[in-house]
């Protein structure tokens, strides 16, 4: 099952043609680029329509491309200087204009045999592969690869941004930059109150799934304590309704916060 539209679908492909030349003098033949994943497991990463399965957008390329299992292999302890000049191509997602795609070239701090997407929600390439300001990786296929499905199993997350990401939210409430969450904090008067995810919001009055819930904070008067925020360790940033979507207020403050690492190099 493919699980992107044909405005992704183009728009990947378009680029992989154009700043991907890989050949059989470059590459020797492989296995598959992408491991099996069950259906369940598969996953859209930019929105409930949109792309996590960034290769199976190349047409029909079976005669050589290098494998992707090194994915699901720990990163090799040697250390290498990766900056933004191995980016070939960055571009929005189609359905989600918050959220680009940036391709780096092989070898890279993630994959030392593939090109890989690196997803963000800054539209400039990241500092490094492994910026901060990247919220994962997914495989690229390259010219030659066997069409495939990238999906859940496919995405890896990078601990660094749920960092970054918990830093913005927990700010965030301290400085009351977000309506929503104010308007929360006066309904819950005294209690806990959950911080969830807006890819999937709960019915009123109804707690959201674990994956879904980004912290917890005391509220007391109907005023958020921010000093009492609690990251949710089961809370995931990517499930099957696609990416982190924070509300408004928290948004801009995590590309606020985004836009001063990346700045630094970090």
């Amino acid at each position: 099952m493919v699980l992107c539209t044909v405005s992704t679908q183009r728009v990947l492909s378009g680029f992989m043609r154009q700043h991907l030349h890989a050949g059989p003098a470059k590459f020797a033949r492989r296995e598959p680029a992408f491991t099996t994943a069950t259906s369940q497991s598969r996953t859209r990463v930019g929105s409930p329509r949109s792309v996590s399965s960034l290769a199976s957008v190349q047409e029909s390329r079976r005669a050589t491309t290098p494998s992707m299992r090194s994915f699901s292999r720990p990163f090799s302890s040697t250390s290498r200087t990766s900056d933004s000049s191995n980016t070939l191509a960055s571009f929005p997602d189609p359905e989600r204009p918050d959220l680009f795609y940036h391709l780096f070239e092989q070898p890279n701090d993630v994959s030392h045999t593939s090109p890989v997407f690196a997803l963000s929600f800054l539209p400039s390439p990241p500092p490094s592969v492994r910026s901060c300001t990247v919220i994962g990786w997914l495989p690229a296929s390259t010219p030659g690869g066997k069409e495939g499905d990238a999906g859940l199993n496919d995405f890896l997350e990078n601990s660094s941004f749920r960092d970054v990401l918990h830093e913005a939210v927990q700010g965030g409430l301290r400085d009351g930059v977000d309506d929503i969450q104010k308007n929360g904090a006066i309904q819950t008067q005294v209690g806990w109150m959950h911080i969830h995810d807006q890819r999937n919001v709960p019915a009123l009055g109804r707690i959201g799934d674990v994956d879904d819930i980004l912290a917890s904070v005391r509220v007391e008067e109907g005023e958020i304590l921010a000093e009492t925020y609690q990251p949710m360790p089961s809370y995931r940033l990517c499930t099957a309704d696609g990416l982190t979507q924070l509300t408004e207020g928290l948004a801009a403050r995590l590309k606020e916060i985004l836009e001063e690492r990346a700045a630094k190099g970090l």
